[in-house]
């Protein structure tokens, strides 16, 4: 008898990508990739990183190794991202730092055929150029590339300020200047612009501010100014908003989770005095999990306490402030914020391990 033939395996399916991130990556520092992965992952998204340059570090340090990829390798990268079959689920491409102009060029190539095979793929392009401190810091020709190659492929734009005017040629010195220029950049594919650093001259003390700007309306989010300047905070702000987007926020909140999540990990690295940027804690996890920082509100009228609000959900900071904007002052409210990012544990010990009772949340003052 001629025996039945072998069923043949299920062929493997490949690794399903939600984002591929193109950015700088460092061996040691929290920068481009190397702060976007580990923020985007914690959205519980899978992400392909596409390295523009590798630096052994940031160059404020005294020795600096590296360079921009050649560019064959960098489109090869590419390329076979589509070749290995895993954009098939693909939903976002975020742009950040890149290290030439014809990186720039090859990227919008590959961007054009990965668009014709997702028409609502969501292209968010931080354009990397410099800062009000320290001026250009990339290759000059990256701003006309970065506005013919990029620009007209992005669905969004997150900008600092001194980026904004360098690709405008716009003043951006107060508020109504920064949604002037913006709306310049909008248009075709292109819904909305977040700017970051935004307007530095028209700051309360304490606070900054990042303008928010799509065809329809413009808001201004403010949120507290921390004693720490580790590089990487706008890198870290891009990848947390393209997180909230793809979570389905409108833009607007997706915005202001950010700068919570932001201020968060500044928060954190000031108060442990570290030379790079600290990630902000994230959910889940047990006894050993570091919490999501709760926010209390506490409000008085009159000079008597009414009550507080307490939440501890991802959008929490966002939450009690646009509470607390409800309040005025000239109504007889006053108001006090606390965050809790950390806690007391009481844990029992025995034979069979150590098991968590109770949690104690640690409050300090914020602030609005």
């Amino acid at each position: 008898m001629t025996p039945p033939p072998t069923a043949l395996p299920e062929p493997l399916q490949p690794l399903a990508i939600d984002v591929v991130s193109v950015q700088s990556q460092v061996v040691y520092g929290r920068v481009g990739n190397s702060v976007a992965v580990p923020a985007l992952q914690a959205h519980g998204l899978t992400v392909a990183a596409v390295p523009t340059v590798v630096f052994s570090n940031t160059p404020h340090y005294p020795t600096l190794h590296g360079g921009a990829l050649p560019i064959d390798w960098f489109d090869g990268y590419l390329q076979d991202l589509i070749a290995r079959d895993a954009l098939r689920s693909l939903r976002a491409v975020l742009v950040g730092y890149l290290g030439s102009p014809a990186q720039a060029a090859a990227l919008a190539h590959w961007i054009d055929r990965v668009q014709a095979m997702h028409p609502g793929l969501r292209v968010i392009v931080d354009p990397v150029i410099g800062d009000h401190d320290h001026g250009i810091y990339v290759d000059p020709g990256l701003i006309a590339a970065c506005r013919t190659h990029l620009l007209p492929r992005a669905q969004g734009l997150a900008p600092n300020g001194f980026e904004l005017e360098q690709l405008t040629g716009r003043p951006v010195a107060d508020e109504a200047d920064v949604i002037a220029a913006a709306r310049t950049l909008l248009g075709g594919r292109t819904r909305w612009v977040v700017v970051t650093s935004a307007a530095p001259a028209a700051w309360a003390p304490g606070q900054m501010q990042v303008a928010v700007v799509t065809h329809e309306e413009a808001r201004i989010l403010r949120h507290p100014r921390i004693d720490a300047m580790p590089k990487g905070t706008g890198d870290l702000f891009s990848a947390v908003l393209a997180a909230r987007l793809l979570e389905g926020a409108a833009v607007f909140d997706a915005a202001a989770h950010a700068c919570d999540q932001v201020v968060a990990a500044l928060e954190r690295t000031h108060r442990a005095r570290c030379a790079e940027l600290l990630l902000p804690p994230v959910a889940g996890g047990g006894a050993g999990a570091e919490p999501m920082p709760c926010y209390r509100l506490v409000v008085h009228r009159h000079g008597k306490r009414l009550g507080q609000f307490e939440s501890d959900v991802p959008d929490a900071a966002a939450a009690v402030r646009d509470i607390a904007a409800r309040l005025h002052a000239a109504d007889g409210y006053q108001l006090e914020l606390w965050v809790a990012d950390g806690e007391r544990r009481l844990l029992e010990s025995s034979p069979d391990g150590v098991r968590l009772l109770g949690r104690e949340p640690l409050f300090r003052p914020t602030a609005l």
